[in-house]
């Protein structure tokens, strides 16, 4: 339900106290006036601390600077009718025993005569004492309508051709998802002081939504410069990934296409999974989010539950966009959920159960190196749409990754080295060791003062333990997993 349709529902059904979570104020009053004018048959009274009451000629100035009276005012009015009373901030007040009392007193006359108390607020104080009598809604951001509407009435007002608006338009209401109506009208208005164009607003308004990201400390915002020519081998993966490549944009909607849910990433570390979350981004052009799964976990008791939702807000506020949860296996094991009061199962439900039901576009991939430990309510088919296996590359897949570091490293002379011998030296080497072994090998070079060689590289070679052997157990449970169709091979 949207949230017009949830407050009306409350409205109706003789909800005494609605405690409405915002930051556009103005905004939410305009709504509920709306909402009141074209719908509902109610009066509205408007309150904040400095003026008082302030929409109603009769009651102008009343109980300002008093929030105890605000309370006695509703209680005095004897409700000739149905009526919202609108009170600002009044979440900073509310912890009065006084207050808290007066609210409980008239509860019982608000609900006989189908009128309530709304309280618009920027955090939640909800008292314990009023917890029954309270209910909580939270106003969302602009729907992409909204953003449409404010665009053109801005760009009317600008005198801004129509022409320019609609050749952007869907690229301007993808970058402002997110921005409350009071910040668009700020980042146009610089368009306009700074003659600037409309290409470089866009690029100023990712910039901006990615400060305001990061500023959250849970979410990452990584600019992806890779593609898949960055990624070594994983032939089948990446077939799967460019077949929805376009599954974002507005044609695959029209066509009835379902946007895809996710992939999670399985095998042992170095193998490329955070290098193809990185590379799905720059490829299909979306920004991505990586969440770093500790971050969500704190010491305080329901923190971590916020944290979650908070990550889940700002991830659908940002799309459509990549969410990259690293790790998974780190906090989410079997073992975790009996040692942690259930905080670990809880913050699993909320993910579980969005991964689920979400409905915004956004492309979750998941990483994991220790797949076996985590629980099977996570690797069940609707969480994501396939789960890949990253095995060791083959020869064929370590000359492609041998190639790929070294055009990196010398892109003028990397012919020269003996790519072959290389990737047949390197059987159970994973990409990031191949890698590893070029940078060793430059080092000892460097250190002597000459350029290295393919001799170099393969002194390191004979002296490197792979990872794989030491990781033998979970790769080949892995593989016979992949064997047995329970997940997909990536190449």
């Amino acid at each position: 339900m949207s949230f017009e349709n949830d407050l009306k529902l409350l409205l109706y059904t003789q909800n005494v106290l609605i405690y409405i979570l915002n930051s556009e104020e103005e905004r939410l009053e305009y709504n509920i006036n709306l909402m009141i004018r074209q719908n509902i048959k109610k009066t509205i009274y408007c309150w904040n601390f400095i003026d008082g009451y302030y929409n109603n000629p009769n009651y102008l100035n009343i109980a300002s600077r008093n929030p105890l009276e605000a309370i006695e005012f509703i209680e005095q009015l004897n409700f000739p009718q149905s009526t919202i009373f609108l009170l600002k901030d009044f979440n900073v007040f509310i912890n009065d025993i006084s207050i808290i009392r007066k609210i409980k007193n008239i509860s019982r006359s608000l609900k006989q005569v189908n009128s309530s108390i709304i309280i618009s607020a920027s955090e939640i104080h909800i008292p314990v004492l009023l917890k029954d009598f309270t209910t909580v809604l939270e106003f969302p951001l602009p729907s992409d309508s909204e953003i449409n509407m404010e665009l053109h009435r801005l760009f009317k007002v600008m005198n801004i051709s129509s022409s320019v608006y609609f050749e952007y338009f869907y690229d301007l209401i993808l970058a402002y998802r997110g921005f409350s109506i009071e910040k668009i009208r700020m980042s146009i208005i610089k368009l306009l002081s700074s003659n600037s164009s409309i290409s470089n607003l866009i690029k100023n308004t990712l910039y901006e939504k990615q400060k305001l990201i990061e500023q959250t400390d849970i979410l990452e915002f990584y600019a992806a410069d890779d593609n898949f020519e960055d990624v070594g081998g994983l032939i089948l993966l990446k077939d799967w990934l460019n077949k929805r490549s376009k599954a974002f944009c507005i044609q695959a909607k029209d066509y009835g296409l379902m946007v895809p849910r996710g992939i999670l990433l399985v095998g042992i570390q170095g193998t490329g999974k955070s290098l193809v979350a990185k590379a799905i981004s720059g490829q299909w052009k979306l920004p991505l989010l990586k969440l770093d799964i500790g971050k969500i976990f704190a010491g305080i008791v329901g923190k971590s539950e916020e944290r979650m939702r908070n990550m889940i807000k700002i991830a659908e506020q940002s799309s459509p966009c990549i969410l990259w949860i690293d790790e998974i296996d780190k906090c989410f094991t079997r073992l975790n959920n009996y040692n942690d009061s259930g905080t670990t199962s809880r913050v699993l439900g909320t993910l579980l159960t969005w991964l689920a039901e979400k409905n915004k576009p956004i492309f979750v991939i998941a990483t994991a190196n220790q797949v076996l430990s985590l629980p099977s309510e996570l690797l069940r088919k609707g969480r994501f749409d396939e789960i890949f296996f990253l095995d060791l590359p083959n020869l064929e897949e370590r000359e492609k990754i041998f190639k790929i570091h070294l055009m990196n490293f010398r892109p003028l002379s990397w012919v020269k080295y003996d790519i072959k011998s290389l990737s047949r030296l390197t059987d159970k080497f994973s990409g990031a060791e191949i890698e590893q072994a070029i940078i060793e090998a430059m080092y000892n070079a460097f250190y002597e003062k000459r350029e290295f060689s393919t001799q170099d590289i393969v002194n390191v070679i004979s002296d490197f333990v792979p990872l794989a052997f030491t990781d033998q157990v979970n790769v080949s449970a892995i593989q016979n997993w992949a064997i047995s169709g329970k997940i997909r091979m990536a190449s």
